[in-house]
């Protein structure tokens, strides 16, 4: 199958059924709320520093750099600051792995006791496929808990790593739900660098950024001198202090990159183009999976595929200790914007979806709270489980709240017909499934990625 007809293939089963795309916005009007929205984005401490590359088609609609990189020494943020970018690494680790399939020395149907024969998979098969898809089962090793936040700031090796999740039970059987697991892309990691003979950063610049000519995007190490590498911070009242020092060598093939916003608009045009895998590998990494019930995930290969408002987009996030990322492609508009910035709080997958509308003639949605009775609040009141985790919901004077694992305790702003946004994304959506008087569960739809909870309690 050719990448024209892929690319086609994905926007039919995207588009069925959703509104007419809109009209593009004329390039200077783009540009200056490109801008504005970009301004706006720093001025309201959402983080210190920002760098935001938008493109569509060849014509760049904003490249540009706000705020500090570094707030110590007042120096700018420009489109060449080299900032962390988390979990937006996993699809340079999926591309490594689709290279190393197209070589025939990988299939995504082997399992992975092939390459670690000593990773007890508790008499489960686990395959590559479910690796990359978030639908292996196995325990996300930074959510262990305490034992997680123990070793944090160490760099350690890969089998002290492998220990914290390894003999905890399965969350689920392969292929029967999706969870966002990190484990899976550590895994993946040590299986290119069983079968490559390389080390994933030397895989990294042999394979992806030095073909590509990407200079500002490598393994991210604390050590070596990293020019123009931004400084991370955390939110403190109204102002930042440095983020917590945490090991970067633990992120490894999860999370363990640098970058910048032209870098990561190059390495994405490049990818769609054909320059990193070939058709079939672009196909496999920008098709939604599906679980063993035939349900659609949402998620390919390092990548999350699902539209705005009827505009096929293949996005992912990125956080990691001091900073946030976000890169969204729209095929059928040849339009990829790119977000990066360094405060850890952040959210620049909002900010990105902001930029994207904008880009696309699409209007910044005005986002309700419709009022709910007593009883009306009560029916959602209760604790959920997501795998591992557990989503709280609770009434606070008179209104809903969320607390979950890593966000802390955000709004719930109703939409009606038991749908909910996130008062801090309202691209962030909760369906629950409400039986007599109460939710028996909800789906979560975040960032491309679908995920369903059940009630604990």
């Amino acid at each position: 199958m050719s990448s024209r007809v892929a690319v086609f293939a994905l926007l039919a089963a995207a588009l069925a059924g959703r509104p007419a795309p809109s009209q593009q916005p004329p390039r200077a009007a783009a540009t200056s709320r490109l801008d504005s929205v970009s301004r706006a984005f720093v001025a309201g401490r959402q983080a210190p520093g920002l760098s935001v590359f938008v493109l569509r088609g060849s014509d760049t609609l904003l490249l540009g750099g706000y705020g500090y990189a570094n707030l110590e020494d007042s120096v700018p943020t420009s489109p060449r600051t080299v900032f962390r970018i988390g979990s937006l690494t996993k699809q340079f680790t999926a591309a490594l792995v689709m290279q190393l399939v197209q070589d025939g020395r990988i299939s995504l149907d082997d399992t992975i006791q092939r390459f670690l024969p000593s990773f007890p998979t508790q008499g489960h098969r686990v395959t590559i496929r479910h690796l990359l898809t978030h639908t292996s089962g196995i325990r996300d090793y930074t959510t262990v808990g305490p034992e997680w936040q123990r070793v944090a700031r160490l760099d350690l090796p890969h089998d002290s790593v492998i220990a914290l999740f390894a003999a905890r039970p399965f969350d689920f059987a392969p292929g029967e739900r999706f969870l966002y697991d990190n484990s899976g892309y550590y895994l993946l990691g040590m299986i290119l660098e069983r079968v490559s003979g390389r080390t994933y950063d030397r895989l990294l610049g042999e394979r992806l950024s030095g073909p590509l000519g990407l200079a500002g995007t490598l393994y991210c190490f604390t050590r070596p001198l990293i020019a123009r590498r931004a400084q991370g911070y955390s939110r403190a009242g109204d102002g930042f202090v440095n983020s917590e020092q945490r090991s970067m060598v633990l992120p490894f093939a999860a999370g363990g990159m640098c970058s910048t916003a032209p870098d990561m608009v190059a390495w994405t045009r490049a990818l769609w183009a054909g320059h990193v895998v070939q058709p079939a590998g672009l196909t496999a990494m920008t098709t939604s999976g599906r679980l063993a019930s035939g349900t659609p995930t949402g998620y390919g290969f390092g990548l999350a595929i699902d539209s705005l408002e009827g505009h096929l987009r293949v996005s992912h996030g990125g956080g990691i200790s001091g900073f946030t990322g976000s890169v969204a492609h729209f095929p059928a508009d040849s339009l990829t914007v790119a977000v990066l910035d360094n405060s850890g709080d952040a959210n620049a997958s909002r900010l990105a979806t902001q930029l994207a509308r904008v880009a696309l003639g699409i209007p910044l949605p005005v986002v309700r709270n419709l009022a709910l009775s007593a009883a009306e609040r009560a029916l959602y009141v209760g604790d959920y489980s997501v795998g591992p985790m557990t989503v709280r919901v609770r009434e606070e004077g008179g209104r809903l709240t969320a607390q979950a694992p890593g966000r802390g305790t955000f709004g719930l702003l109703a939409q009606g017909r038991h749908v909910f946004v996130a008062s801090y994304d309202e691209d962030v959506r909760f369906e629950f499934q409400v039986a007599g008087e109460r939710a028996t569960g909800f789906t979560l739809y975040s960032g491309g990625m679908v995920n369903r909870a059940t009630r604990a309690n």
